[in-house]
């Protein structure tokens, strides 16, 4: 089994600030923005109440696209990608947790061997966030950090274009749209029921905030990774020794959407420990 660390959500050049950590310990990673997808941050349900455009509002009310910074507006569009909750939009009969990726980062996966019975970690830019007469605001004492805020088991590699057909409950998913059906490397992962060693809990998931699923060591650039000794001991795509400082972090690279990690039973456990003992 392979472990994918796979960069999501908003960052410094899509979206502009972290995606936050609510006061309940909710992680809510915010879908970056591409007007050219159809569904709009208005859409997508944070709780019967409230959706992600309002929670934007309260602490920006402003995204930004490369180097650009727009109004947030209804209409505002995003990549809802991974889609891994449920509940955030309607769904059709059949639905499952679904990942895409294409060209380039699809290409690297396929050529890192990434196959089904995979996992993916999902991990992004967060922080902490707190009420204050009301309003919902970043705790100015906190730094951002690369969290991991969802996982994902391969059950089917689905090699989406012209010619293929996808299941009907796929169909509003950004990677099964016109447009990226012409790319010549589209596809799109589907999660498994359940998971191989556990049977009690679902292939794909979110997590609530947990000390043990922040990446980034205490004090230091987001960037700058606590990681267990025993990743010294396994390949990581796009990574080599150089990557082991003597601070004591491990230093990832700023490009690529995905680290593959060839595992051992060390690193097997690692991963199964923490979606095991993390609050879904």
């Amino acid at each position: 089994m392979k472990v994918i660390f796979s960069r999501k959500g908003f960052d410094s050049q899509f979206g502009g600030f972290p995606s936050p950590i609510l006061p309940d310990g909710r992680l809510v990673s915010l879908p970056i923005p591409n007007q050219k997808d159809d569904v709009s941050y208005s859409d997508l349900l944070l709780s019967d109440r409230e959706n992600y455009y309002d929670l934007m509002m309260s602490l920006k009310g402003k995204f930004k696209y490369h180097k650009t910074w727009f109004d947030l507006n209804k209409n505002s569009k995003c990549h809802l990608d991974p889609d891994l909750f449920h509940d955030v939009v309607p769904r059709k009969k059949g639905w499952k947790p679904i990942f895409g990726q294409i060209d380039a980062a699809q290409t690297h996966l396929e050529n890192e061997g990434v196959k089904e019975g995979d996992i993916f970690l999902f991990f992004g830019t967060f922080r902490h966030t707190e009420y204050q007469d009301g309003h919902l605001w970043f705790i100015r004492s906190d730094t951002p950090k690369h969290i991991i805020f969802g996982y994902l088991q391969i059950e089917e590699i689905l090699k989406v274009n012209k010619k293929q057909k996808c299941p009907v409950w796929m169909e509003s998913h950004p990677h099964a749209s016109t447009q990226r059906r012409e790319a010549k490397n589209n596809a799109i992962y589907i999660s498994r029921d359940s998971l191989t060693w556990n049977s009690k809990l679902k292939g794909a998931g979110t997590f609530m905030f947990d000390e043990r699923l922040v990446l980034t060591k205490d004090g230091f650039s987001k960037s700058r990774w606590e990681l267990s000794d025993i990743f010294r001991q396994v390949p990581i795509s796009c990574h080599s020794a150089k990557n082991w400082k003597p601070e004591g972090y491990f230093q990832t690279n700023g490009i690529g959407q995905e680290f593959v990690v060839h595992t051992d039973k060390q690193v097997e456990k690692w991963v199964k420990d923490l979606i095991n003992k993390s609050k879904l």
